[in-house]
């Protein structure tokens, strides 16, 4: 067959096969929120000061604390951090912008973008309102600065991994497409958030509360900022519109 006149292939885009559920989304960031809440009571009484000792000793070994366990952990634990952190974060969060826009998912993408951007700020505020101090019983694996409860790679990576699983589960009709998608978002959040422990950088505290307020706001977001996100994409269309 001549190659120059191969049949053209028509490209079919997925259809948008989900809704966000906001009920659902209500009662999930409400739980996570009110877990939030409950390590914010027991770190402001003093009762965490030991779980937190314990979680940084169990991974280190040695007079010099070291990580434990084979050199390659200390390259997997950087990597793993690396992607909560600003630079890769980011890169991923303005890559599914544009591919839900692609895709002609406008609702989705403003959802998207409005929930990463205020998720910022209330890591922001929160990290202004608790002034914790970063952990000074085990040596730092990596050089950090800011406030340290709650911690910000946990809560903006759970914000932007856990955000970007709903947005692109609307392309799937079947819930267990869904429920795995969104899982694996919550379970690399999750990663990056105890990342931060192995580092040394962060209180355990801190990264359970941050993964907790992260996932919170991811959720409540999809409930909150649904409607506002459904009218900025209906009145300013970047690509034709497509059924709901």
């Amino acid at each position: 067959m001549d190659p120059h006149h191969l049949p053209a292939e028509t490209l079919h885009l997925p259809e948008r096969g989900f809704a966000i559920d906001r009920r659902r989304a209500l009662l999930a960031g409400g739980a996570c929120w009110l877990g939030f809440a409950l390590v914010v009571w027991l770190v402001a009484g003093g009762h965490a000061a030991g779980l937190d000792r314990m979680g940084l000793l169990s991974a280190r070994t040695g007079e010099e604390l070291g990580l434990a366990g084979p050199t390659r952990l200390h390259e997997i634990v950087r990597d793993t951090t690396a992607l909560g952190g600003v630079f890769l974060r980011n890169l991923f969060a303005i890559g599914a912008v544009v591919a839900l826009l692609f895709l002609r998912l406008r609702r989705e993408a403003v959802l998207f973008a409005m929930t990463v951007i205020a998720g910022w700020v209330v890591n922001s505020g929160l990290k202004l309102l608790v002034g914790r101090e970063r952990p000074q019983i085990v040596p730092h694996l990596m050089e950090v600065g800011g406030q340290s409860f709650p911690s910000g790679h946990s809560f903006n990576a759970a914000v932007v991994y856990i955000a970007m699983a709903l947005a692109f589960a609307a392309m799937s009709r079947r819930q267990a497409v869904r429920v795995t998608v969104i899982a694996a978002a919550m379970l690399i959040s999750a990663m990056v958030a105890w990342s931060r422990v192995l580092l040394g950088v962060h209180f355990p505290t801190d990264v359970v509360a941050g993964w907790l307020g992260g996932a919170g706001w991811a959720f409540l977001a999809a409930a909150l900022l649904y409607r506002p996100a459904k009218a900025a994409a209906d009145s300013h269309p970047l690509f034709p519109p497509r059924s709901s």
